[in-house]
C-alpha cells in the first residue's frame, strides 16, 4: 500500500523510572526582604530570554496560560526532556523557595545539583514548591524545569525564586526613577512603550511595566511591548525599576495610548480546498464532486522532481497533456479552479533538488505559466526540506521571486506543527520568511498525526491559536491579521496515526476556522471522502462510517 500522507515524529516511548528524588520541605527564609529574583518569571516579555531551552524545545505560548497572557511551552520528546533553564545571583548560606505552576506529563522544578520536585500528569495547573539552602561559597544557581522523555509538551508558568539576591544583604537602597516614558507604536491589540535607563548603587535587573496597578509585563532593557490588549481602549501605563535584592523604584511618568480599531490588515484572499490526488487512491471525477457538495477549489497534489530541476505530477506524469491537467480542465469549465501543491513528505522535491533559489523559481514558473496560476502551495515536510533551514530558505526566496514576477499571485507555505503550536522548525521557517520578506500570504498548518492525540478540535483550535502568537510576534501583527494569514488542512476520519476526525469535528473545526476569519481550510483527501467504516487508513475511504463527500461538503461552507 503506497505511504498514506504525512508522517511525524511519534512519541511511543514510556516512560522509566524518575531520577530525581523529592525533596523534604525546608522553612522559608526568614528575611523581610525576600523577592521574586527571577527574570521573565512569567514569561509575559513574549520571549524565552534570559530562560535557555535545550535543543530549542521551548516556546512562550498565549494558551493554556496560569495568570497573564504568556506561558512557557516545553516540547518534550522522546530524546530530550527539554529543560529551560535561568541562572541567577544568590548569597551563601542563604535559604530560597522555589515554586512554579505546572501543566502535563510529569513536570520537574529544581535548582542544578540541588533539591528537586516534581508532579505526575496534572491535567490543570498544579503548584510546585521546594527550598534550598546555598553553599558557604555559592554566589550563582541555575534554576531547571523540564518534562520527561516522550511524554509530550509541559507547560509551565508564574516560576519564583524568592529569597535576597547576590551582592549582599544589605543593599536597601532603590533604583532612581525611570523617566521619559513614551509610547512608540500601537496595533488594535498591543502597545510599545519606551523609556531611559535607571541607575541603582548595585545595578538594576529589571523593569516592571504597569498597565493602571496591574504588572502586566517585566523586561530587562528599556523597551517593551504589552500585548493581548482590546481593540480601541484607552491604557494607562507606568514604569518601576527593580534591582536584584528586590528594592523597586518610584513609578515613572504615565502615558495614555488608545489602541487602533480591530480589522486588522488581511489579504482578503480566503479558500476552501481540499487536496485531490490523481495519481493514486480511486481519484473521483472532480465535476460530480463539485456538483454534489458546492466545491469551488481542489489543492492538487503533488509536483515533485523529474529530474534535473524539472516539474512533473508525481515526479513522472508529464506537467500537461495528462490526467491531471483533464481534471483541471473539468474543474475550470465548471466554474472552479486549482491550487498545484509542490513536495509532500515523500518523492524527490523540487525545493530540495533544484540547485538555487532561482533555479527553484524557474520551476515553479513553468507550473504557473502551464495552468495561469492564481495561488501555489508549497507543501514542506520531512528532513530533506523542513528541517533543514538552507532549503527552508531556498524555498522561501522562490516564492517571493515568483510572487514579484507574477502580480496576484498568492503564496501558501504548508507544515507540520504540534498540538501547541510549531515546532522549532515551524518557527524557524516563520522567522525567516520575516527576515527575506517573503510577504507569504498563508501559512497552512497540519493539525494531525501528533502522536495518539485524541481530541482533535482541541488540538487543531490550540496549535492554530500557537500558530497565531507566532506569527503576531514575528510580523507584529494584531489577532486579525494574524488570523487573515493562516490555514489548516486537516485529515479526515483516521490519520496515519489512527486519530479520528469525524464529519462534527471537522464541522466545529470549520465553524471556529470561520468565526476566526482564518483564510484556507483543507484536507487530505477527497479520494478518502467515502465510508470504509472498519477499513483501517487506506487511501480512498476515511476509515469511518460517513456520507459520500460528506467532508469536502462541509468544507464547502468554510467562508472566511
Amino acid at each position: 500500500m503506497t505511504m498514506l500522507r504525512r508522517s511525524r515524529h511519534r512519541f511511543l516511548a514510556l516512560l522509566g523510572t524518575a531520577a530525581l528524588a523529592l525533596a523534604g520541605a525546608v522553612a522559608l527564609p526568614g528575611t523581610a526582604e525576600a523577592a521574586n529574583i527571577l527574570s521573565n518569571p512569567g514569561f509575559e516579555t513574549g520571549s524565552l530570554s534570559p530562560w535557555s531551552c535545550s535543543g530549542n524545545l521551548g516556546s512562550v505560548v498565549s494558551s493554556p496560560v496560569h495568570g497573564g497572557s504568556k506561558a512557557l511551552a516545553g516540547a518534550a520528546s522522546s530524546s530530550d526532556t527539554a529543560q529551560c533553564t535561568q541562572t541567577v545571583s544568590v548569597q551563601p548560606n542563604t535559604t530560597y523557595s522555589l515554586s512554579g505552576w505546572v501543566r502535563g506529563s510529569y513536570v520537574y522544578l529544581g535548582v542544578d545539583g540541588g533539591a528537586s520536585t516534581w508532579t505526575t500528569s496534572p491535567s490543570a495547573y498544579s503548584q510546585l514548591t521546594v527550598s534550598f539552602t546555598t553553599g558557604a561559597s555559592q554566589t550563582s544557581a541555575k534554576i531547571y524545569l523540564h518534562g520527561w522523555y516522550a511524554q509530550g509538551t509541559y507547560y509551565a508558568d508564574d516560576v519564583s525564586l524568592d529569597g535576597p539576591g547576590g551582592g549582599g544583604g544589605s543593599d536597601t537602597q532603590a533604583p532612581t526613577t525611570p523617566t521619559g516614558l513614551k509610547s512608540t507604536g500601537k496595533t488594535s491589540s498591543s502597545v510599545s512603550l519606551s523609556w531611559s535607563a535607571s541607575s541603582d548603587n548595585v545595578g538594576v535587573t529589571a523593569y516592571d511595566i504597569y498597565s493602571g496597578s496591574n504588572k502586566v509585563l517585566n523586561v530587562s532593557g528599556t523597551s517593551g511591548t504589552v500585548s493581548g490588549l482590546s481593540a480601541s481602549t484607552a491604557y494607562s501605563f507606568t514604569v518601576k525599576a527593580r534591582d536584584a535584592a528586590g528594592n523597586t523604584s518610584a513609578a515613572s511618568n504615565s502615558v495614555s495610548v488608545t489602541t487602533d480599531a480591530g480589522g486588522g490588515g488581511g489579504t482578503g484572499f480566503k479558500q476552501a480546498a481540499p487536496y485531490l490526488y490523481e495519481g493514486w487512491g480511486d481519484p473521483p471525477n472532480p465535476t460530480t464532486v463539485m456538483s454534489a457538495t458546492g466545491i469551488k477549489w481542489f489543492t492538487m497534489a503533488f509536483v515533485l522532481d523529474s529530474g534535473g530541476c524539472n516539474p512533473a505530477w508525481d515526479g513522472s506524469r508529464a506537467l500537461t497533456g495528462g490526467v491531471d491537467q483533464t481534471a483541471i480542465n473539468q474543474i475550470r469549465s465548471a466554474g472552479g479552479d486549482i491550487v498545484p501543491s509542490f513536495g509532500g513528505w515523500q518523492g524527490s522535491k523540487l525545493g530540495a533538488n533544484c540547485s538555487s533559489a532561482s533555479a527553484l523559481a524557474g520551476a515553479l514558473q513553468k507550473v504557473i505559466d502551464a495552468y495561469g496560476l492564481k495561488a501555489i502551495d508549497m507543501d514542506i515536510e520531512n528532513t530533506d526540506e523542513f528541517e533543514n533551514e538552507a532549503v527552508q530558505a531556498k524555498i522561501l526566496t522562490a516564492l517571493k521571486t515568483v510572487k514579484a514576477n507574477n502580480p496576484g499571485l498568492k503564496t501558501i507555505v504548508t507544515f507540520g506543527t504540534s498540538t501547541t503550536g510549531p515546532t522549532y522548525y515551524g518557527n524557524r521557517l516563520i522567522e525567516q520568511a520575516q527576515s527575506l520578506n517573503a510577504n507569504i500570504d498563508v501559512f497552512t498548518i497540519m493539525p494531525f498525526d501528533f502522536g495518539g492525540g485524541s481530541d482533535m478540535y482541541g488540538n487543531t483550535v490550540n496549535a492554530t491559536e500557537g500558530l497565531k502568537t507566532k506569527l503576531k510576534s514575528a510580523f507584529g501583527w494584531d489577532d486579525a491579521t494574524a488570523y487573515s494569514h493562516i490555514g489548516i488542512s486537516g485529515m479526515n476520519g483516521l490519520s496515519d496515526q489512527q486519530e479520528n476526525t469525524t464529519p462534527a469535528i471537522w464541522t466545529s473545526i470549520r465553524d471556529w476556522a470561520n468565526s476566526h476569519h482564518i483564510a484556507r481550510l483543507a484536507y487530505w483527501s477527497v479520494n478518502r471522502d467515502r465510508s470504509c467504516p472498519g477499513g483501517g487508513v487506506v487511501s480512498n475511504c476515511s476509515g469511518i462510517s460517513q456520507s459520500t463527500w460528506q467532508f469536502t461538503s462541509i468544507t464547502a461552507g468554510f467562508t472566511g
